[in-house]
């Protein structure tokens, strides 16, 4: 898989999208049902989350893209394809809890389960959790599609995430191994576009979080 065919996908699924506009009243609906710790500070809301949640769903192959530079980079590549494969699968592959929910709708479902697992990677290892690698403002960003998916869905994709994990680095063993070479490849440009891409994503899509305010 390359960024390009996912990207293909997604770029089927917004032509769709521009016939039906099936998932911007979607938004719509979702815009005026938004927790209080959320706001949406635009002209329109259904248009900001309408956009954060593409440029969502396009980073998301550009994420596996990034981690598997990072892995070659560092000669461990092993211990990270099964993330990249798994992430990678969420899309050209589908499960059956995925498989059934097409056009943009689909693929944010995918795109927050590529997401949440590489969140969960950088959370299960010891050297790439101290390195702090996952900016707050991915966390936030992954908060708001949980509300955009809608519960009880998107805590059946959390679980779905959660068990792939267990999977593939459940043992004490991978949380003490030692990645800094990783780390230190993350640290270089080739993370440094997609952070500035994080911090300046719900922002630049007019959203607010208020901290102290429970979801």
């Amino acid at each position: 898989m390359t960024p390009a065919v996912v990207l293909n996908i997604i770029d089927h699924a917004r032509r769709q999208e521009a016939r039906s506009g099936e998932f911007l009243r979607q938004m719509q609906e979702r815009a005026a049902s938004l927790p209080a710790s959320i706001t949406v500070d635009g002209y329109q809301p259904a248009t900001c989350l309408f956009q954060f949640a593409v440029e969502y769903i396009e980073m998301a192959p550009r994420l596996i893209e990034c981690v598997d530079a990072c892995a070659r980079e560092a000669d461990c590549t092993t211990l990270f394809a099964p993330f990249i494969e798994a992430a990678t699968f969420y899309f050209t592959q589908p499960s059956m809890i995925l498989a059934r929910y097409e056009g943009l709708d689909g693929l944010l479902n995918r795109a927050y389960m590529c997401h949440r697992l590489m969140e969960e990677m950088c959370e299960n290892n010891r050297s790439i959790r101290t390195a702090q690698l996952v900016d707050v403002e991915a966390t936030l960003a992954n908060l708001l599609i949980h509300q955009l998916i809608g519960e009880p869905f998107s805590n059946e994709l959390d679980e779905a995430v959660s068990r792939s994990v267990m999977q593939i680095a459940g043992s004490p063993d991978y949380y003490e191994l030692d990645l800094n070479p990783f780390v230190q490849q993350a640290k270089h440009a080739a993370w440094g576009w997609m952070r500035n891409y994080w911090e300046n994503l719900l922002v630049r899509n007019h959203i607010y979080f208020t901290l102290n305010t429970r979801l």
